[in-house]
């Protein structure tokens, strides 16, 4: 079996958590692995890491790449140039598939930051669909509904088969009088994105009925790396694998999904989730509480108090508060949408940003400048890379810094300070015991991350 994971989404509805650049399938929510690295262990079950495909957008490639290499460096990652949905981003999947494998091969096809906790019923699931599959079905993995949801798609069945039922129609999100009617008749399922078929079959639908992605398939071109092509992949419609295929086949059935499962959508749903303590709280970092119950409460760094409350999610991050009401915790991604249409830097970084050699805080920023306090874990070093656009002030705080200079070495001591000229080729490099932290001020026309160009990366960057 082959797999496609896609992990192109935002999380916008656990803002302020989750971030545009660090969206919620990279965040480990309490447990040792990321919702993308759990995805990818349970996929394991299935296929050889290598034929594994996740699928995100270039902006969190390198962030996939790390976290999946942890697991086994012999993954797949596609970078889409630009957030298409899911139609483009599996096509060209299976285009990758297509090129280096069988295609009748089966490909299970998930998102990345699902909470499937029971590995066995998701095992027997996958064999149910299997079985269909075989016999030329795209399956669908159907969600029974524990209730009159609103916020999920939901699929209607029809005829029974071998060990599962034909799909008679999707329908889109419910209001809530219909969701209960969905729910009472007992043939509806919340659809929750995962499904499976024989990778001929998807492509011919595809070239039925979204040609205009179809045809250009032929041109990509995976000999040279897995970054997708700018101009070829924006030629594509934008458009979900739901509307441009799954509603328009006579081929799709539905698998009953055995194992529990949450798309984690919003803070009551990581609420419902989590264990609660003896007023039905869920309580993360530092918080003090008096006659507070039933309530989702998060501290990342300050001390949050709450008092004679009920029924509310409180999140606080180093540059954000975010409060609600638990049954209103969709509209949440209301606020993200606001805040975005105000280029809120909130909406896209965390003010401390982790990468395989430490972390950096962004302290402070305005026209043409920023400053950030940097830690380099012991015996870690950051990439040879240079900048276009700006120059930068080092100057170190604790331990001792190796820095490279244009081919020269210099070290660094607490106290001391070192530039790095626009276009010098540098690097930051801690080969001591101790952490090294250091100030960093970059001055120049264009501040931003994508500014850097590297040349040698012990983490696979380049």
């Amino acid at each position: 079996m082959k797999c496609i994971i896609l992990a192109g989404g935002s999380g916008s509805r656990l803002w302020p958590l989750s971030r545009e650049m660090y969206p919620k399938q990279l965040i480990n929510f309490g447990s040792k692995d990321s919702l993308l690295q759990q995805t990818f262990l349970r996929m394991e079950n299935f296929a050889k890491a290598s034929e594994i495909v996740t699928v995100t957008n270039v902006l969190h490639y390198q962030d996939i790449k790390l976290q999946l290499n942890k697991i086994d460096d012999s993954n797949v990652v596609i970078a889409e140039p630009l957030g298409k949905n899911t139609a483009p981003a599996i096509a060209s999947a299976l285009e990758y598939f297509s090129q280096n494998y069988k295609e009748d091969d089966i490909v299970l096809i998930a998102p990345s930051d699902h909470l499937i906790r029971n590995s066995e019923q998701f095992k027997q699931t996958v064999e149910n669909a299997k079985v269909l599959a075989q016999d030329g079905y795209i399956v669908t993995f159907g969600i029974k509904p524990s209730y009159p949801e609103i916020g999920y798609g939901y699929i209607k069945t029809k005829n029974a088969l071998k060990t599962g039922f034909e799909v008679e129609k999707f329908v889109e999100k419910p209001d809530y009088k219909t969701a209960q009617q969905y729910v009472q008749s007992g043939n509806y399922y919340w659809n929750g994105g995962i499904f499976m078929a024989k990778i001929s079959v998807l492509l011919d639908e595809i070239k039925k009925y979204a040609p205009d992605i179809y045809s250009k398939l032929d041109k990509i071109d995976y000999s040279n790396g897995v970054k997708l092509d700018f101009d070829l992949y924006n030629s594509m419609p934008s458009i979900s694998i739901d509307y441009a295929i799954m509603e328009k086949s006579d081929k799709v059935a539905l698998v009953e999904l055995l194992s529990d499962w949450n798309d984690l959508g919003s803070w009551q749903a990581l609420y419902n989730v989590k264990p609660k303590d003896e007023n039905g709280n869920v309580i993360t970092g530092k918080v003090v509480t008096e006659n507070v119950r039933n309530s989702f409460i998060y501290s990342q760094k300050e001390l949050v108090a709450v008092s004679d409350l009920e029924n509310v999610i409180i999140v606080e991050t180093e540059d954000a508060i975010m409060a609600c009401k638990m049954d209103k915790s969709q509209d949440v991604k209301k606020l993200y949408d606001k805040l975005k249409a105000k280029e809120s830097d909130t909406t896209k970084l965390h003010k401390t940003v982790f990468r395989p050699w430490g972390y950096y805080t962004c302290m402070n920023s305005g026209e043409g400048y920023l400053t950030k306090t940097i830690c380099v874990l012991p015996h870690q070093k950051l990439s040879v890379q240079s900048h276009n656009h700006r120059s930068e002030h080092w100057v170190v705080l604790e331990g001792t810094a190796l820095v490279l200079k244009d081919g020269k070495e210099y070290n660094v001591y607490p106290g001391d300070s070192i530039d790095i000229p626009v276009q010098a080729k540098h690097s930051l490099q801690n080969p001591y015991d101790e952490n090294l932290k250091i100030i960093e001020i970059q001055k120049g026309d264009y501040i931003s991350e994508d500014d850097i160009i590297r040349y040698e990366d012990c983490y696979g960057r380049v």
